[in-house]
């Protein structure tokens, strides 16, 4: 995958002070990883959301602290937004090294049509979104694409050992997880009224956590910068 770059300026803005550099347009991050000391670092908030349209989880990101002469490659491991705004609170980066492996997650992709659900009428079901897995740095990819057009009948299944996966990389999931399945439509039609009748309360109960969560990420950001 094609390395990108960052340029980040380190920050002495910390605690409750760093509502002050989101209104400026700054997102406060930090920068840690093996044998790395742990430093508070600032990015534009502008820059962050560009870069984050553009780099998935595992994309090996160039970071140039400004007033270091190398830069350091890391990969992002936390992406912290209000949940109710969706505005950047805070940014995690992990520094790596190129020639160690590293474990990451994998998200999992459905591509094709399972004729299981086209022809005999059957509901796609996805099980399993992402999978654990072990390589170099470089060789992790970005997704892995499921091809679903193996389903052919109704309750027929992909497992993670169905996986095509690429060279060096070591799959550390269970390799019996179900990744997509088809299944009848009455099944999938009972299971979802059954849950519709839990609906309103959850509703209700999910608009108050989002609510409490919201306020709580303010703070906790704020007391972690």
């Amino acid at each position: 995958m094609a390395n990108l770059e960052l340029l980040v300026d380190s920050r002495t803005v910390t605690g409750k002070k760093v509502k002050a550099l989101r209104r400026q347009g700054i997102v406060p991050a930090h920068l840690y990883g093996r044998d790395t000391e742990s430093l508070a670092i600032q990015v534009p908030t502008r820059t962050m959301a560009n870069l984050l349209r553009t780099a998935g989880r595992n994309a090996i990101i160039e970071l140039q602290i400004n007033g270091e002469r190398d830069r350091r490659p890391v990969v992002l491991r936390g992406v912290q937004r209000n949940p109710v705004t969706g505005e950047l609170v805070h940014i995690d980066f992990f520094q790596i090294s190129l020639t160690e492996t590293l474990r990451s997650q994998v998200p999992l992709v459905l591509v094709g049509e399972a004729p299981a659900a086209s022809v005999y009428g059957g509901v796609l079901l996805q099980g399993l979104d992402h999978v654990i897995v072990e390589a170099l740095p470089a060789d992790i990819p970005a997704h892995i694409e499921v091809n679903v057009s193996q389903l052919e009948t109704i309750d027929s299944s992909l497992f993670v050992r169905d996986l095509a996966i690429p060279p060096k990389v070591n799959v550390l999931s269970d390799p019996d997880q179900v990744v997509a399945k088809v299944a009848a439509p009455r099944l999938v039609v009972e299971a979802e009224a059954a849950a519709a009748e839990e609906r309103p309360e959850e509703a209700a109960k999910a608009a108050e956590a989002a609510a409490a969560e919201a306020e709580a990420a303010g703070e906790a950001a704020e007391e972690g910068d």
